[in-house]
């Protein structure tokens, strides 16, 4: 085996071994300083990202969207022109230090300082949204025995107009919907109001923990929002809306306690629908109570199509199809294109259905492109008449 010795080196080795020590220092030096290592590794972290989601994502879906917190002394280390390399070719991955947020929900902590927004190419657009005025608006309630009652302006706006989302026909055939039920499931009420388009009216159960909490919110997606109200079925007590659910039996003044009841629970609805009902909705006395108090009160009434033709003297409404009787996408679907079929005809149509996480994602889809189709998105309250 042979051996080697300082002695036996030629002079160019022994040359840069003495010189190494000095140009490992400088380069220890330069991995040291913080800014350039914290760069150098953002921009590595910024470009790896890129290529794996442009490699294995999905090229006919949507592009993502990437939200990467950057420290301002990670920016400002970052080498020059990594702005510009990132769009230097015109379809690549843009930056822009605004945050669009698909839920404009308050979040909890403040966002970090330089926190960027990477657009991955093919990516839509988040939704604008379009907040309604906060509740309650000034002159549109006064005190009850239970809470806020909503009345009638003195200059004679009334809350159903108030508190209506503002709406200007195009021409086309009019589609709206309701979905009902909210207020009770957290998870389901908050996937409606944020991912359903505002032109979506809905409306909550008075019963819900928080309610006025979620009309605000809802209010803040741009959604109009209506007040259910427990009525008799044929079948009471078995079946039991809830308490200060409206009888039949019940005289005016009885009928009036437990409306304003109800009533007293949030602020910020444009009108009432109705919870089951099959047995008030088709007595006269009842009905003439119920519709004499929302006249008084400035409030309008959608029904589910069980009382077409009645509780006149008010802005009226009834829905034409319940679009989810069959729990099924397929069924959803058809019920939606009904629904289109039938504004066709008429110039107008209003549907209905329930907060199910399959009505929810059934609807989000078919509001995206029935538009596209020649009809206008348009809420409840449009459709309202006297």
């Amino acid at each position: 085996m042979a051996k080697f010795s300082k002695k036996s080196l030629t002079p160019a080795v022994a040359t840069a071994q003495a010189a190494a020590p000095g140009a490992l220092g400088h380069l220890r030096a330069a991995l040291g300083n913080p800014y350039i290592s914290a760069g150098g590794a953002a921009l590595l972290f910024l470009l790896t990202l890129t290529a794996l989601v442009l490699i294995i994502g999905d090229p006919k879906a949507g592009a993502p969207l990437i939200r990467l917190p950057l420290a301002q002394a990670v920016v400002a280390a970052a080498p020059p022109g990594w702005r510009e390399a990132l769009t230097a070719d015109g379809a690549g991955p843009g930056v822009v230090e605004e945050i669009f947020d698909l839920s404009e929900t308050p979040l909890e902590d403040n966002p970090t300082l330089g926190e960027a927004v990477i657009t991955l190419p093919g990516a839509q657009a988040a939704r604008r949204v379009q907040p309604l005025p906060p509740a309650p608006i000034a002159g549109l309630h006064s005190p009850g025995p239970n809470g806020p009652l909503p009345v009638i302006a003195p200059s004679g706006r009334t809350p159903a107009q108030a508190y209506a989302r503002p709406f200007q026909a195009n021409g086309k055939p009019k589609v709206s919907l309701i979905l009902g039920g909210l207020g009770l499931n957290s998870r389901a009420t908050r996937e409606a109001i944020e991912t359903l388009p505002g032109e979506i009216t809905l409306s909550f159960v008075p019963y819900a923990e928080g309610l006025q909490g979620w009309i605000d919110l809802a209010r803040e997606h741009g959604h109009e929002v209506l007040l259910e109200t427990p009525m008799e079925p044929v079948d009471y007590p078995e079946n039991d809306p809830g308490p200060y659910t409206l009888l039949a039996s019940s005289g005016p003044a009885e009928t009036t306690r437990r409306l304003e009841w109800l009533l007293s629970r949030a602020s910020g609805y444009f009108g009432l629908t109705n919870y089951l009902g099959s047995r008030f909705l088709n007595s006269d006395p009842a009905m003439v109570a119920f519709t004499g108090v929302l006249r008084t009160r400035g409030l309008a009434f959608i029904d589910d199509g069980q009382a077409a033709g009645r509780g006149l003297g008010v802005p009226r409404a009834s829905a034409g199809r319940i679009v989810d009787e069959q729990l099924s996408g397929e069924a959803i679907d058809a019920e939606l294109l009904a629904l289109e079929a039938q504004a066709l005809q008429n110039g107008q149509a209003l549907g209905s259905g329930f907060a199910y996480p399959l009505t929810i994602a059934q609807v989000a889809q078919w509001a995206q492109s029935v538009e596209s189709r020649g009809y206008q998105l348009a809420p409840a309250s449009a459709l309202t008449r006297r």
